[in-house]
């Protein structure tokens, strides 16, 4: 996505990477060091699982930072999603170590070390809402896999929601409800699909009787592709601008502000 406005110099991009990450530590202090010395503010999260970052500041020092990243071969294939704002919408940097970049409480829900569930392009599911069934004709549900509070500011039309606090929630939901997947194909969703990522291996594993997929890049990949159809109201995103429209833009209309005991809650687990 391109700034068309000098209005808005302000870049924001989130990635994520499931992928071996032995030497986090050390990792971490290169990581820091590069950003601090761009003057970039935002979060990155690291674990032996991976990588997941949330960073902001002018353009051409925020590429400056990922094209370093990507030196690395391991994240040689990062490709952040971007929007643009007119003010940093972060206070600090904060580089951390941790034991999941998001966190199930689920050792062995690994997407770094099992195959990756498979991945529904945008495109594909708008069509397929479009005509009320997959291209097998088998009925379609999605599932928000996100927090309660989350889903108030925005979801799918007709999106299953378990109304769970925090993700680590999620499998005793999945075991609470397994009936009410059954006979159907399911779309897992996100705000940018990292926790699709453990989510749809999960759903994999029980035995279901029909395909489970992971909406490729999240609600926000959504919206960049497609626009938004099939989706009411606005995406919570874990920064100040608080939630964005379908079109990239910090929602003008917020149905439900966070409070601070959610946001942080919504930091530390549900990235």
């Amino acid at each position: 996505m391109e700034n068309n406005s000098a209005s808005l110099p302000v870049l924001n991009i989130s990635s994520y990477k499931f992928v071996g990450l032995p030497d986090c530590h050390a990792l971490r202090e290169t990581l820091l060091a590069h950003a601090q010395a761009l003057e970039l503010k935002g979060t990155v999260l690291l674990a032996e699982e991976g990588i997941n970052l949330f960073l902001a500041g002018p353009g051409e020092k925020v590429r400056a930072w990922v094209d370093a990243l990507k030196q690395d071969e391991r994240f040689a294939d990062l490709a952040p999603k971007e929007s643009w704002s007119a003010a940093v919408p972060f206070k600090k940097l904060l580089v951390k170590v941790k034991g999941e970049i998001i966190r199930m409480n689920h050792p062995a829900i690994r997407p770094d070390a099992l195959p990756r569930a498979p991945a529904l392009p945008a495109a594909t599911l708008a069509r397929w809402l479009d005509q009320g069934h997959d291209d097998e004709g088998r009925p379609v549900v999605t599932l928000d896999t996100r927090n309660a509070f989350e889903v108030d500011y925005g979801t799918f039309e007709n999106a299953i929601d378990w109304r769970i606090d925090k993700f680590s929630e999620f499998p005793a939901a999945v075991q609470a409800h397994r009936k009410d997947l059954l006979g159907k194909t399911i779309v897992s969703f996100c705000t940018g699909g990292i926790r699709c990522e453990k989510a749809a291996i999960y759903l994999q594993q029980q035995g279901l009787d029909g395909p489970v997929y992971q909406l490729e890049g999240g609600i926000l990949k959504y919206f960049e592709e497609t626009g938004g159809p099939h989706y009411q109201g606005s995406c919570f995103v874990f920064d100040q601008r608080e939630a964005l429209d379908a079109g990239l833009a910090p929602a003008t209309e917020i149905a439900r502000p966070a409070s601070e005991a959610h946001r942080a809650k919504a930091a530390d687990s549900a990235h």
